[in-house]
């Protein structure tokens, strides 16, 4: 192997994460489209939420479409279009779903702008199953788990930045008092949206990306082994169940802060919402940050790095809520909590699995400190899970395709379909707070990190014994 393949090809990879900065685009801003649509079609607190529900269930149902077509066509799907192709075929599909806003608006279909999001969901579920074991492929695989964070990352800027955009772009005139929106100013920036999405699909159409990246084709022992499917390999079902709880513990932690805030601390509902917005900011910060080695394996580089990356995240977010006109003031504390961050990061030394044992640790820590203390110190507990929640999904990815060979993007497949654990874990956390109360229920979330830390020691035995190792770093590249 060259010395091209040991590094981390960032002509490829660069283009590669504009469609991670979508999926938290749109995602995020979703939330500004429920209290719109409540409003606008005259619908109840649970039928507005029928936005969530049809953007996230699209990823079970596209995965499992893939599924389908892959056994009518006996081969994976990916694995016959190529990766490439893959991400160029999502990005039409989710052009097509927001052309159906553009009717729907017209016409007032309520049905008609979920088809939509429905629609631009399925698009993203088949980029999503080709993107992050690409991003692991374009390069190393010690440093496959640095660039899917780093992608992560990038799409929590998408989070960040997202809503502003959109609020601006549709509805400006409400936020300077103007009630009488219309549901027809929903129209040209998704149009303008979908037109991006054909653009970037052209774009990355003639890019540099592979359509079959040398690390993911089939080995020749994986060639001889007896495994016919994805499902064959243990680190992967295991690692199904982990991304199910993992995405569930990130959601449901988050989605239970206001109702805790509210109804604990006597927070009005007005003045929750830039603590809602650290929390995704912090995974961001913590995205950053584990993304480090993934562009230097100069050792004071990345120490220097390592205190950089997340005050600069961290100031993304402060300067996006100086915008907003927020009060800063409660919010500087944290940059000391950051500091566990950064001691838990160099702890890890880049290898997926303990990193991942190590972060599944402090995030149980923080929701018991939250549930065992009151005030702020309890909001900045539970806060800060999402540092800790920050590199997990790059950590789990890594783990669970490790070794898959031409089964990978397959698996990739199963493993997006598990982000329905988000609204599953949540509801669960909400019925267990009906008994015991809102602070205790975070024991959920307790749980869910307990199986996490219990997968990061098991999968280390797994993929040892299948000679699978993320200690030793390559000399010569990164």
């Amino acid at each position: 192997m060259n010395l091209e393949n040991l590094q981390t090809k960032w002509g490829q990879f660069i283009p590669l994460v504009t469609v991670f900065f979508f999926w938290g685009f749109v995602a995020a801003s979703n939330d500004i489209l429920i209290p719109v649509f409540k409003k606008a079609f005259d619908l109840t607190q649970g039928q507005s939420q029928f936005v969530s529900i049809a953007f996230y269930i699209s990823y079970t149902v596209g995965s499992l479409i893939y599924m389908g077509i892959s056994l009518l066509i006996r081969k994976d799907l990916v694995n016959k279009i190529g990766y490439k192709n893959g991400l160029a075929l999502g990005l039409v599909i989710s052009a097509l779903g927001t052309l159906l806003f553009y009717p729907a608006a017209n016409t007032g279909s309520y049905s008609l702008m979920l088809a939509g999001l429905f629609t631009v969901g399925l698009g993203f579920s088949l980029q999503q199953t080709v993107a992050n074991p690409l991003a692991i492929a374009l390069g190393p695989i010690k440093t496959g788990s640095q660039r899917l964070t780093l992608a992560g990352g990038i799409n929590n800027f998408g989070t960040t930045i997202g809503p502003l955009i959109v609020s601006f772009a549709i509805f400006g005139a409400a936020a300077t008092g103007n009630t009488d929106m219309s549901i027809e100013s929903v129209k040209i920036p998704y149009l303008i949206l979908g037109l991006v999405f054909i653009i970037v699909a052209v774009l990355l159409k003639f890019s540099s990306l592979p359509e079959f990246p040398e690390t993911i084709v089939e080995t020749v022992e994986n060639a001889a082994s007896s495994k016919n499917t994805a499902l064959q390999y243990p680190q992967l079902v295991m690692g199904m169940i982990a991304i199910f709880l993992y995405v569930g513990v990130e959601v449901s932690t988050a989605a239970n802060l206001p109702a805790y805030m509210e109804s604990k601390l006597g927070f009005a509902i007005g003045n929750i919402a830039p603590y809602v917005s650290l929390y995704w900011a912090s995974l961001m910060i913590g995205r950053w940050t584990g993304a480090v080695e993934a562009f230097t394996d100069n050792m004071t580089t990345q120490k220097i790095l390592r205190f950089l990356a997340p005050y600069l995240a961290f100031g993304v977010f402060l300067l996006v809520n100086a915008i907003a006109k927020h009060d800063l003031t409660p919010f500087y504390v944290y940059g000391l909590i950051i500091l566990v961050l950064i001691a838990a990061d160099m702890a890890s030394k880049g290898n997926p699995a303990r990193m991942l044992l190590i972060f599944s640790a402090l995030g149980a820590v923080a929701l018991f400190t939250g549930m065992a203390t009151i005030g702020m110190v309890s909001v900045y507990a539970f806060t800060s899970v999402g540092l800790f929640c920050s590199t997990l999904w790059p950590c789990i990815f890594t783990l669970a395709v490790s070794g898959l060979g031409k089964h990978t993007s397959q698996g990739s497949s199963f493993l997006i379909m598990m982000i329905m654990g988000g609204g599953i874990i949540s509801w669960t956390q909400g019925f267990v707070s009906d008994s015991i109360g809102i602070q205790n229920s975070y024991i959920v979330g307790v749980l869910c990190f307990a199986y996490l830390a219990f997968y990061a020691w098991k999968v280390s035995g797994i993929l040892r014994n299948q000679g699978i190792s993320f200690e030793e770093k390559i000399s010569g590249g990164h």
